[in-house]
């Protein structure tokens, strides 16, 4: 009895052993990683950009995850402000426990966004905000994937130059960090290249009305420029364009990307947005692998085109995953390692974070002019992605 009694230890510790080897264990390596999104839900794009994110997530997860993982994604609704913004990137580090963040729509908040995602050491891959500090703060977290601000009307710049000419401007934007920046870039540009400035015209989102509108509008008449420049989100651009049609100005309307970039702008503007101009960061005529693909299948599930906000955000998550698959480990240093050393071409154009001029972990794209016609976006510049020629409104020609 004894001898038994020593052996019984022995024989237990084999029984579970044999039990555990037949029982499925949970395998870190299927556990998901978490990615968290920076995500606005109330604003006009948000559901493009989602439906970005789940269509890149799809294909990740489908070529075998990261490392054997599969992907997951987790958002947090920013609102656009700046409290709950800084709550977004707190709960998605802290409580989801995301490895890094991609997302960021608004500049007004992005700002806060980022600074509290590197004070928590996580590194925010930035892909839509623009305002041009973001990444001009010294934070060693941040990245951003589209062009800054001041780049957005670079295509548009070569367009004024090289094919119409105009010898005077008025700008109209929303006094948003994003307008704000936009306008200055497009003033000084008027400035170097000896275009009369006639207005510049800031507008606040907050008095958004037909009435407000008009009063700006009855002012550019007194002396109609060649073109207006607009610097608008959605809803505020749709607005200013038919309130300027109801005027009669005969000046060419263009737009600084942002909300009149979107099918929406078309949809909602009618017959006022026929011929308008506007600058992008995308177009699907682009080259680069996957664009038209990524463009296809969007349409194929959600039977409506994509913008170049769509592009950006599928784009950021490929870039992730590819940041990932190379990272030595999941923390925030190697994940910056990784994310120095990123050369890849996604849909959305090549990606290559570095630094110039004022800006740190930057990627830098030209940009595309599209005009409206016949209810449909036709890229007319550059010259070698031009689906359509430039058409000239009956009622305009640039001043001699």
């Amino acid at each position: 009895m004894k001898n038994r009694s020593k052996f019984l230890p022995w024989l237990i510790l084999l029984l579970l052993i044999a039990a555990l080897s037949t029982t499925p264990l949970t395998s870190s390596a299927a556990e998901p990683l978490v990615i968290g999104v920076l995500h606005s839900e109330s604003y006009p794009y948000a559901t493009m950009m989602k439906n970005s994110f789940e269509m890149a997530l799809e294909v990740i997860n489908k070529e075998g995850g990261i490392k054997g993982q599969p992907l997951k994604l987790i958002y947090a609704n920013d609102k656009g402000k700046s409290k709950p913004g800084e709550m977004a990137v707190t709960e998605l580090v802290e409580k989801a426990g995301a490895v890094m963040l991609v997302g960021a729509y608004q500049s007004s908040n992005t700002i806060y966004m980022a600074r509290i995602a590197n004070k928590l050491d996580r590194p925010l891959l930035v892909c839509t905000a623009a305002d041009d500090r973001i990444t001009q703060r010294k934070w060693k977290n941040v990245y951003r994937l589209n062009p800054p601000a001041k780049e957005y009307t670079s295509g548009l710049e070569d367009f004024f130059l090289n094919k119409i000419r105009p010898k005077s401007m008025t700008i109209v934007y929303e006094n948003s960090p994003y307008g704000t920046s936009g306008a200055m870039r497009m003033m000084w540009f008027c400035r170097g290249n000896n275009i009369d400035l006639r207005a510049i015209e800031p507008y606040h989102k907050e008095r958004l009305s037909a009435d407000y509108f008009k009063r700006i509008v009855d002012r550019l008449k007194e002396d109609a420029p060649d073109v207006i420049y607009m610097v608008s989100y959605l809803k505020d651009a749709t607005l200013l364009v038919k309130t300027i049609r109801e005027s009669k100005l005969n000046s060419l309307l263009v737009g600084g990307a942002g909300g009149f970039t979107s099918q929406k702008f078309i949809d909602k503007a009618g017959d006022n947005a026929n011929l308008l101009l506007t600058a992008t960061l995308w177009t699907p005529y682009l080259k680069y692998p996957g664009t038209k693909a990524y463009y296809d299948q969007y349409i194929h599930k959600y039977a409506t085109p994509p913008d170049y906000h769509g592009a950006e955000a599928y784009s950021a998550l490929l870039v992730a995953a590819d940041v990932l698959k190379r990272a030595d480990s999941y923390s925030a240093g190697s994940i910056r390692t990784a994310l120095d050393n990123t050369d890849l071409i996604t849909p959305f154009g090549p990606v290559k974070f570095r630094s110039y001029e004022k800006f740190e972990r930057q990627n830098s794209l030209p940009t595309q002019v599209l005009q409206i016609m016949n209810g449909k976006f036709e890229c007319v510049w550059p010259e070698e992605h031009a689906a359509s020629n430039f058409i000239a409104p009956s009622y305009w020609r640039a001043s001699d």
